[in-house]
């Protein structure tokens, strides 16, 4: 099967298939362990952090071009990595998170949840 381009990423499916070929054409599969991804992940996460020290929450909703783009490069490696452990895993990314919302939306129900922060474990029970 040809690569893809770059822009024909257009769902989630084609992404983790554009993963694995590009990690099966480097003979990474060995590598790429839940172990060593969530690593990676970690990481990856852990350097999205960098372009936001030190800035004030207005600062960081107003980043200089530079700044954007440091963030959108390591937004991408977070989704990489996060969609490689997926694959590897053998997890729907996108049932996990309907899943997910589901029960959020059951601990942060829009009456006790809506205009704070608390987290649902801190709702009063008035």
């Amino acid at each position: 099967m040809p690569s893809m381009s770059p822009h024909e990423i257009d769902s989630l499916d084609a992404l983790r298939q554009r993963i694995r070929e590009f990690a099966q054409d480097r003979a990474w599969e060995r590598y790429h362990t839940p172990k060593n991804l969530v690593m990676a992940l970690s990481v990856e996460t852990a350097e999205l952090l960098e372009p936001f020290q030190w800035l004030t929450a207005e600062q960081s909703r107003h980043l200089s071009a530079e700044q954007h783009e440091a963030v959108r490069q390591e937004i991408a490696d977070v989704l990489i990595y996060l969609t490689r452990l997926a694959d590897v895993l053998e997890i729907d990314l996108l049932d996990a998170a309907a899943d997910k919302l589901a029960i959020n939306a059951r601990k942060y129900p829009i009456d006790r949840a809506h205009g704070n922060a608390l987290k649902y474990s801190d709702f009063s029970d008035d």
